[in-house]
């Protein structure tokens, strides 16, 4: 049985108003405000080969980066479906013999530690600066002024009650 699957298109560049017209003749997609991202739901017997055959559908289409599934899958996973280039991909490979596995494989390990390093990065920088924040401040003057700011941006994005 075939189900579908809902896909983000991320795009290397924003496309113009006539490629996502011309695209939109084709496939049923939604763009966001800078047009850098799309949004569609393709037929698939399963999320990666709906990205799959995504991929081969539009890659001369569209500036393609990656192609993600827009839900976890049961193990709680976004799927990525990148094109790689011949080098990129030769070294993939090889590194894939080097440890006896596949090359998805050694490329979603060297994703995952990325993706923990920039997170790592990015929470040593925001502890950075709250100590730089606690040093002129009290943590009551900081946690007030958070919540404040949270507060109002999320009233914000909230649409106003009847």
């Amino acid at each position: 049985m075939t189900a579908h699957h809902a896909i983000e298109i991320h795009l290397t560049r924003p496309i113009t108003p006539g490629e996502l017209g011309h695209l939109r003749r084709g496939v049923a997609v939604a763009a966001n405000a800078d047009r850098t991202r799309l949004m569609t739901v393709h037929a698939g017997r399963s999320p990666r080969r709906a990205l799959h055959t995504l991929r081969r559908r539009l890659g001369t289409q569209l500036p393609i980066d990656v192609l993600t599934t827009h839900y976890p899958d049961k193990h709680g996973q976004v799927l990525l479906n990148v094109a790689l280039g011949h080098r990129t991909n030769q070294l993939l490979r090889q590194a894939a013999a080097a440890t006896g596995q596949r090359p998805r494989d050694v490329l979603r390990e060297r994703v995952t530690e990325a993706v923990a390093r920039d997170e790592q990065r990015r929470a040593q920088l925001l502890t950075a600066r709250l100590e730089d924040l606690l040093a002129q401040y009290t943590p009551e003057e900081v946690l007030a002024c958070a919540a404040g700011l949270l507060h109002s941006r999320q009233r914000r994005r909230s649409p106003p009650e009847p």
